[in-house]
């Protein structure tokens, strides 16, 4: 029995919680002694628990959460926020800034520095809201010997790499590599590129000059140009942190980098492909806290979202996720499975490639030099006793074939499908040579979907909708003043109009009468007008909510999903 007023080790009020069993705290416990790291990092690791669990657990028991300085990358703005000599004195090293809350995360050796804070807080006239994070000691004197005398700006780090030499050989070495301004600017550029909330970075030489760009809100950005001559030492340091060969310059490679910035841990999926004026290399920002939506904030009406559940109550049969490349399907997907995922569940997936970790999730890669393909990977996954299968593409018929079997044997089967709506995905598994009855028995519901980008709320400009907006909207004209908005631009979102993205559905729940109609492979014009007659909402009746809703402009949804048809008498 704990004495009165002594806290209890942090594994038993985990126990006490109901997050993990004992035979759990007995693994994380031998684990912990074998590598002498925290039991709450531990614990993360072996996938017994999640970051939230044990901060959580770490504030009411503790009262302050851990960081791991090991791979953490800060920009030039945080660090402006505590000078070197204050961070030096009290063993102290900001993380990030949140511009919006003026928060600034906090790593302290003593967390209960409360001379620290109130100098850190003073500094900015009182207004700074600081949120205190556990660091080791040792971890954060390194941190401060490593960030701070360096430039850590783009465009400070280009200055000096104009006025010195770059020497090739020290960006392949592991000795204080992060006194070469190469490193520096490759992970600033990561770093600038996360905190813009861009979704890829985009290295394209051309003959004179290196383009870079980002793609946010599914748009690319032009943000730098810079000389030729800096690309062969960016190639070497971008090979070199996702584990390429440097050698290899003439065959496609890919890479994965794994890094904190901002916080917290984002992944890059690295890819770089031979060009006429040299290697093109496209970074995929894998950010976790983005790609892990709960079901209800997926942007879905009420209505769907009772659809998509009684889709997910179903215990057998296939749910299809369409739309073109960058719609979003992943993260749908994803947040299926978080929703479903339970220990009286076994879930594996097969994906090209696993983009998000979860924990009690068995996740695999495709492997073409294994000959393991998505048929091959399904076949050996149902040797492993699954109760909810997902693919991550059905693009031929072996895949297809071996989903739909996996369906007909009693599991749950989610996969995507590269088609235009919901509907239009009955004539393209038709195509790659599924059968009509076959379908028709084991499809539960098909998902089509578009992102779409929110206007931003500090600009958006109000004004009467024309006659043309209103026809396009499905909206009767005569004597309605309907309010709509347009972009404009302002320093919040970059001068674009818009910040942040989400998503427009349609939910085709196949029903007893669809069925019949699937396996008499009837045309797509007949399905869909059964499937109108049964209350189904098309995409475009999604999309046109969005823009009277105020969270989107008609010429945004125009972009993404078809309305001309609304124009034909």
């Amino acid at each position: 029995m704990t004495a009165p007023g002594k806290k209890k080790p942090l594994g038993a009020v985990l126990v006490d919680q109901g997050f993990i069993s004992e035979d759990q705290l007995r693994i994380a416990l031998l684990e912990q002694k074998q590598t002498n790291k925290p039991l709450g990092k531990v614990l993360i690791e072996l996938g017994f628990v999640t970051d939230a669990i044990i901060r959580d657990a770490l504030s009411e028991n503790i009262g302050q959460g851990s960081v791991d300085l090991t791979h953490t990358v800060i920009d030039a703005e945080t660090l402006r926020m505590v000078p070197q000599e204050l961070a030096r004195r009290h063993n102290v090293l900001p993380l990030s800034l949140d511009k919006t809350t003026n928060q600034l995360v906090l790593a302290m050796a003593d967390t209960f520095n409360v001379v620290a804070i109130d100098q850190i807080r003073a500094l900015h006239g009182g207004a700074l809201q600081i949120t205190a994070v556990l660091g080791g000691e040792a971890d954060i004197l390194r941190a401060i010997e490593q960030f701070y005398g360096f430039e850590l700006s783009i465009d400070g780090i280009l200055q000096e790499i104009e006025t010195g030499e770059i020497d090739y050989q020290s960006l392949q070495l592991g000795n204080d590599e992060y006194s070469h301004p190469m490193v520096r600017l490759i992970d600033a550029l990561l770093a600038d590129a996360v905190s813009r909330g861009a979704s890829d970075i985009h290295f394209e030489p051309e003959a004179g000059f290196l383009r870079i760009r980002y793609r946010i809100d599914g748009v690319l950005r032009q943000v730098r140009s810079l000389h030729k001559s800096y690309w062969s030492a960016m190639v070497v340091r971008l090979k070199v942190v996702s584990n390429m060969n440097i050698a290899e310059s003439r065959a496609p490679q890919d890479g994965r980098i794994s890094l904190s910035l901002v916080g917290r841990q984002i992944d890059f999926r690295v890819a770089a492909q031979p060009t006429l004026h040299g290697e093109n290399i496209v970074l995929r920002i894998l950010d976790r806290q983005k790609g892990l939506v709960p079901l209800h904030k997926l942007g879905l009406t009420d209505e769907n979202l009772d659809q998509l559940k009684l889709m997910l109550a179903r215990p057998e049969g296939i749910i299809l996720v369409t739309g073109p490349t960058g719609s979003g399907k992943t993260t749908t997907l994803y947040s299926v499975l978080s929703h479903v995922n339970t220990e009286a569940v076994n879930i594996m997936t097969m994906e090209d490639p696993v983009e998000y970790p979860m924990a009690m999730i068995r996740q695999s890669s495709i492997n073409e030099s294994a000959k393991m393909g998505f048929a091959d990977g399904i076949r050996s996954m149902m040797r492993q006793d699954p109760d909810v299968i997902l693919v991550g593409e059905i693009r031929d018929h072996e895949t297809a074939e071996m989903a739909f079997r996996a369906a007909m044997t009693g599991h749950q089967v989610f996969s995507t499908l590269h088609t235009n709506s919901a509907v239009g995905s009955i004539p393209r598994l038709l195509d790659i040579g599924v059968l009509p009855d076959i379908m028709a028995g084991n499809i539960i519901g098909i998902v089509a979907q578009r992102l779409i980008r929110r206007l931003c709320p500090e600009c958006k400009y109000a004004y009467y909708a024309g006659e043309l907006e209103l026809k396009l909207l499905g909206i009767e004209a005569e004597g309605k003043e309907v309010v709509l908005y347009q972009p404009v631009g302002c320093k919040a979102c970059e001068q674009q109009g818009y910040k942040g993205r989400t998503t427009v559905m349609e939910l085709l729940r196949i029903n007893a009468e669809l069925e019949d109609l699937i396996a008499r492979r009837v045309s797509t014009r007949e399905l869909l007008n059964k499937a109108l007659a049964g209350g189904f909402r098309p995409l475009a009746d999604d999309a046109c909510r969005r823009v009277l809703d105020g969270t989107t402009s008609l010429d945004e949804i125009s972009r993404v999903v078809d309305l001309t048809y609304r124009l034909i008498d």
